[in-house]
């Protein structure tokens, strides 16, 4: 792999995170495949990066399943499906923070999210639709540590502020209207000379209350692994590869909108990904394709989550 396209390889950006669904205390900020391979890694050298987020969620609860707690709503039997795109815009700085292999970056993402629910609630099936702004997620401190040509440390501090439009009530909403904090590590190899990747990010989020519900969520953890050979192709590179996550409530929901307790939530699942590194021009791009399917899911929605990412570098 000649320079260039290494550099690529190893230094893109930081996770789109998007509020694709509706449950209060079902689920956090953080979306499973947020953050797991080379094209979430902080760049190693001075750049500007745009990224181009989508994500669609398809996921449902029977009635078997329990409540859920929507807005304020006890649901039951819920379904949901969600679109969310977004711009993420990083830049790794020419700052180095006291030793010329740790450097330090910044990044936004904006998102859209559409967003359709229906559930039981009460006696009555309801239905409920959104299409606006989601929770903005801000990174401003993201460093990386190149302890060789082939492995790099990651560690980011990231921020979910309420900008998504969000109503008490309704059971689609664009927002959480709380904010979050999230701390994560992440340890990426990738190959010059055999092309292997192995990747793993881990992080928690800290939820603050919701103060329309008064509803807080518990800390959740999660992991996003991904293991993949890439290979030349055309005057690129491909990769193919499989990505697995864990993601599990630590402690549990509380405050008086609490009504149905702990409500810890947990979710695993994997499924494959692919990738291509290339140019544009004389712009080099990455993008990255991947669906994962939801497994041993409690008090969540349980279903499909498909990402796509492209990114260039300036």
């Amino acid at each position: 792999m000649h320079s260039r396209t290494r550099t690529l390889l190893v230094a893109v950006l930081t996770a789109s995170t998007f509020t694709g669904r509706a449950e209060e205390g079902g689920s956090g900020h953080y979306i499973p495949g947020s953050m797991s391979s080379f094209a979430d890694g902080v760049p190693t050298e001075e750049t500007f990066v745009t990224r181009y987020n989508m994500l669609y969620y398809s996921g449902e609860i029977d009635v078997t399943g329990g409540p859920l707690p929507i807005a304020g709503l006890n649901a039951a039997g819920a379904e949901a499906s969600s679109w969310a795109h977004g711009l993420t815009m990083l830049w790794r700085t020419p700052w180095d923070l006291g030793d010329d292999k740790l450097g330090y970056a910044f990044s936004v993402t904006v998102p859209t999210v559409s967003v359709d629910v229906k559930a039981q609630v009460g006696p009555f099936e309801r239905s409920d639709a959104i299409d606006a702004l989601g929770d903005m997620v801000i990174m401003p401190a993201m460093f990386n540590y190149q302890f060789s040509e082939d492995f790099n440390l990651n560690g980011r501090f990231g921020i979910y502020a309420p900008t998504g439009a969000y109503e008490v009530g309704q059971l689609a909403n664009a927002g959480k209207n709380y904010w979050s904090y999230e701390p994560t590590i992440g340890l990426m190899y990738f190959g010059k000379e055999n092309g292997i990747e192995a990747s793993l990010f881990g992080g928690a989020t800290f939820n603050s209350e919701n103060p329309d519900t008064n509803y807080e969520t518990g800390t959740q953890v999660h992991l996003d692994g991904v293991l993949a050979q890439h290979f030349p192709l055309g005057k690129g590179f491909a990769g193919v590869g499989v990505n697995a996550f864990w993601y599990e409530q630590v402690t549990g929901d509380r405050g008086p909108g609490a009504f149905l307790g702990d409500f810890e939530g947990r979710t695993a699942g994997l499924g494959p990904a692919v990738s291509y590194a290339g140019k544009i021009g004389d712009t080099d791009f990455v993008a990255e394709l991947k669906w994962l399917h939801e497994m041993e899911t409690k008090n969540r929605l349980e279903g499909d989550y498909v990402w796509l990412k492209v990114l260039f570098k300036f």
